[in-house]
């Protein structure tokens, strides 16, 4: 559903930006990523805010640039105070007015695309459309000659490179980070709950060669099977290496587990916060 904020949701994110001295572009980005979970967590790349982090409610506060106290204080800050708002009804979205005909609907799509960028929209490629009409995205970014826009609510992901569109159905994937990719046939990645998502095994909807669906299901048993029978015909040490690669991922989420166990501990007050964030950083060396 096309949607924008309401205007006094826009006021309250506009006085948390001069609060915190950074742009309401910056604020809203950030309050469409919490916005999806409730205001519980959020991932984001937002460069005021050091590029790519991670905040979740409880304590756990991650940023790019892990030793830099002040801003782990900022991004807890902002989170806090825009996962209240969302609680309290304090953020909205307004739905657009239905359209009747063509030329209504051209009409609106110009009035949304300029309060967008009033709002401090995701980015000017926003206002662009480039694709088609999938209607408004949850999130929006480029890098380099690559563009992209994630529609959560209708399971599509649309890049735009060297002028063309391929629009991709990212079943029940929730596409949640975004970052540079060294070498492939796009210079981005992407991340979800399974870890980071493969396009190749992503059914295009349009713009290149269709693929059949495949169920989530049929999906996974078709990656263990591929990695049995890719086993019994390499060498030992390629085994070995995607053992590890597999041990190093159980790792990541074992830290990341442990850390957030130290955030309920810290705030039931059984451990100081010198403690937690002394045995964090211990955690996060590991990594």
């Amino acid at each position: 559903m096309n949607a924008i904020f309401t205007d006094a949701s826009f006021q309250n994110m506009n006085n948390i930006a001069n609060r915190y001295n950074i742009s309401i572009g910056a604020v809203t980005d950030l309050t469409h990523t919490l916005i999806r979970s409730n205001g519980t967590m959020a991932q984001f790349n937002i460069a005021e805010l050091g590029g790519g982090g991670q905040w979740m409610q409880g304590g756990m506060t991650m940023v790019g640039d892990m030793f830099n106290n002040q801003l782990k204080y900022t991004v807890d800050g902002l989170c806090i105070e825009i996962s209240n708002l969302i609680h309290q009804g304090g953020i909205q979205y307004k739905p657009l007015p239905k359209v009747q005909n063509h030329n209504n609907r051209q009409q609106n799509n110009q009035n949304f695309s300029q309060q967008s960028q009033s709002q401090g929209g995701f980015n000017n490629n926003s206002a662009g459309n480039w694709w088609g009409d999938l209607g408004f995205p949850n999130s929006t970014g480029s890098q380099n000659d690559t563009s992209y826009a994630i529609f959560s609510n209708i399971h599509r992901l649309a890049i735009q490179q060297h002028g063309k569109v391929i629009v991709f159905d990212t079943l029940d994937h929730q596409i949640g980070g975004v970052g540079q990719q060294q070498g492939g046939n796009y210079s981005v990645n992407f991340s979800s709950q399974y870890g980071t998502v493969d396009l190749s095994s992503l059914p295009i909807v349009s713009g290149g060669e269709n693929k059949p669906k495949q169920q989530p299901e049929q999906i996974n048993n078709n990656q263990n099977n591929n990695i049995q029978n890719n086993n019994q015909n390499q060498p030992d040490v390629i085994v070995q290496e995607k053992k590890q690669e597999f041990s190093n991922s159980n790792l990541e989420e074992d830290i990341f587990a442990k850390i957030e166990k130290l955030a309920n501990l810290k705030n039931k007050e059984f451990i100081s916060v010198e403690d937690f964030e002394n045995k964090k950083a211990e955690l996060l060396a590991r990594l």
